[in-house]
């Protein structure tokens, strides 16, 4: 290598090559909700460049539909909050960070209104709901059940109007480059919509690209949700954390052929209720709390549910609402299912649960900083210690926005401290070990996603979970290897990565806590596995290895 540049992770078709080489000071890799906040928080600091891979709307953030949880209400309390955080978390959550987070999230609700938001009002003040988990109405809402696009497009066009913010769509980060010297961040190589390379020059970059929900079969994410943050982290040098807590959601719609759409949790925050092939509510069969228990255990209730009356979907009855009128306080549910003919107010709505939020991710502390220097996350894509093993709903929103003007903060004053990037140089990769054999791309991915979703989803074993490593280990031996610059292959090995990194992580965790279920080990045992799980990084020698497949039979 001539330089000053490392990435041995990834094997593209040439050698060495002198890439067109764009300065910036600080470079946020994602434009949804957590993106947006960093890139607003960074910009007083210096230049920041918003990196999209899609359109700037196609984000987990747009998707949202059931809310932001904050503290609004006199009779509701912050202890209130922290409270249910803690107990949806099943021991695992680090307190600190969740009395900070809710502590901040007023502050961030009005700052939001200050840019234009509005949410929706009732009697001059926020209306807010309820979800299952918490203890109070607490989750504000936009546009009904918009919330998520509302937040996006809001801060889209006020982080857009700022002086000193770039936001790119279709620009996809391929690595993030780090200087062999001391390991910390020099850039980021990126793969333009043009379809060429080349290098973005900064000390400071913030990964908030979202979770990894499109690594299974059914999942209510966006084709972006890849998990190419959280990979190219770890390639970094940065450390995983809770990757086998994955928040599978219970209610999406379930009908061939149609993209498995989310049905808020908000929908039985206001009455709906969930029945069988039978018409038999069975919620009260599984828990206390019915409808309104926590998304794991209902996600977990259908399972059993479907098994048990042999069928390939339970229903979600709205017919029951009464205090509000369901197709205005859902909108944009009321509108997708009507594509369909399905009408709210009088049909059964087939449901089943999908893959829905990673709670782990890329370990950072409270500033968004993880192990590598000058590397920040925040959002899905970071593990801050917020969730635990579970996430209480609408928290994910308040996550965005807290740790987004934290990471934000903390990368523009990792610019100011640093201020420059240095000089350019020559960038250089391996060519790989083996030629393209005519890999099928999107075979290759529903593979994974398909071994994912029937091994590694709702309900796990050690004998599915060591079939699931096993493979993806076999994958990633002819995969990695293969020089394939176009972005759907990227992506494929982003996932075949993290799939069995999950893989690996699940069968490691003996024992059944927050989302993370064992039919084998049934029960939370805090004695053994009372703490967090981790990936950690590789040398430059290690993944040569990776990609010639020998590591994956640790």
């Amino acid at each position: 290598m001539d330089g000053g540049f490392f990435s041995p992770r990834y094997s593209l078709p040439f050698n060495t090559r002198r890439l067109p080489h764009i300065f910036c000071d600080v470079v946020v890799l994602g434009a949804g909700a957590a993106g947006l906040r960093a890139a607003a928080a960074a910009r007083d600091f210096g230049e920041v460049m918003v990196l999209a891979k899609d359109a700037g709307v196609e984000s987990n953030t747009a998707k949202a539909q059931g809310g932001v949880a904050s503290v609004l209400d006199g009779s509701d309390s912050f202890e209130r909050h922290v409270e249910d955080t803690l107990a949806a978390g099943a021991g695992l959550c680090d307190e600190a960070v969740v009395r900070f987070i809710i502590g901040e999230g007023p502050a961030e609700i009005a700052l939001l209104e200050s840019w234009g938001l509005r949410f929706d009002r009732e009697n001059g003040r926020i209306s807010l709901t309820r979800e299952g988990g918490h203890s109070h109405r607490r989750v504000a809402h936009a546009g009904g059940d918009a919330t998520g696009r509302k937040i996006s497009e809001t801060m889209l066009a006020h982080v857009s109007s700022l002086a000193g913010v770039t936001i790119i769509e279709r620009w996809f980060a391929v690595d993030v480059l780090t200087d062999p010297g001391d390991g910390s961040v020099a850039g980021v190589l990126v793969l333009r919509d043009t379809g060429d390379l080349a290098v973005l020059r900064t000390k400071a970059v913030v990964i908030a690209s979202g979770g990894l929900g499109r690594m299974y079969r059914e999942t209510t994410n966006p084709n972006v949700a890849t998990g190419d943050g959280i990979a190219m982290a770890y390639r970094a040098g940065a450390r995983l954390r809770d990757l086998e807590f994955m928040q599978f959601h219970p209610t999406s719609l379930y009908l061939p052929g149609v993209p498995r759409f989310l049905i808020s949790e908000a929908v039985r925050g206001e009455g709906a209720v969930l029945r069988d092939a039978s018409g038999t509510a069975f919620m009260a069969e599984y828990d206390k709390s019915a409808d309104l228990a926590p998304r794991d255990v209902v996600s977990r209730s259908i399972q059993a549910q479907m098994k048990k009356t042999e069928s390939t979907c339970v229903f979600l009855d709205m017919r029951g609402i009464q205090e509000v009128d369901p197709v205005a306080r859902f909108p944009g549910i009321a509108a997708e299912l009507g594509k369909y003919n399905l009408d709210i107010s009088r049909d059964l709505i087939p449901v089943r649960p999908s893959a829905h939020y990673l709670i782990g991710g890329v370990e950072c502390g409270r500033d968004g900083a993880t192990s590598v220097p000058g590397l920040y996350a925040c959002g899905e894509a970071a593990s801050t210690g917020l969730h635990g093993a579970n996430r209480l709903g609408s928290n994910s929103l308040l996550e965005a926005l807290v740790t987004g003007r934290r990471a934000g903060e903390a990368a523009g004053l990792r610019f100011a401290s640093v201020r420059k990037a240095g000089n350019g140089c020559h960038i250089e990769f391996s060519t790989g070990t083996r030629e393209d054999p005519g890999l099928n791309v999107e075979d290759a991915e529903n593979s994974v996603r398909a071994l994912m979703w029937r091994n590694v989803g709702i309900e796990r074993t050690a004998s599915g979970l060591v079939e699931a490593v096993e493979k993806t280990a076999f994958w990633s031996g002819y995969v990695l290897p293969v020089p394939l610059p176009e972005r759907r292959a990227l992506e494929l090995k982003n996932m075949l990565i993290l799939a069995r990194l999950t893989a690996r992580n699940a069968l490691w965790r003996e024992e059944t806590r927050g989302v993370h279920y064992r039919l084998d080990f049934p029960s939370r045992d805090d004695a053994k596995f009372k703490c967090s799980n981790y990936c950690e990084p590789l040398s430059g020698a290690a993944w040569n290895t990776v990609r010639g497949g020998d590591l994956a039979r640790d």
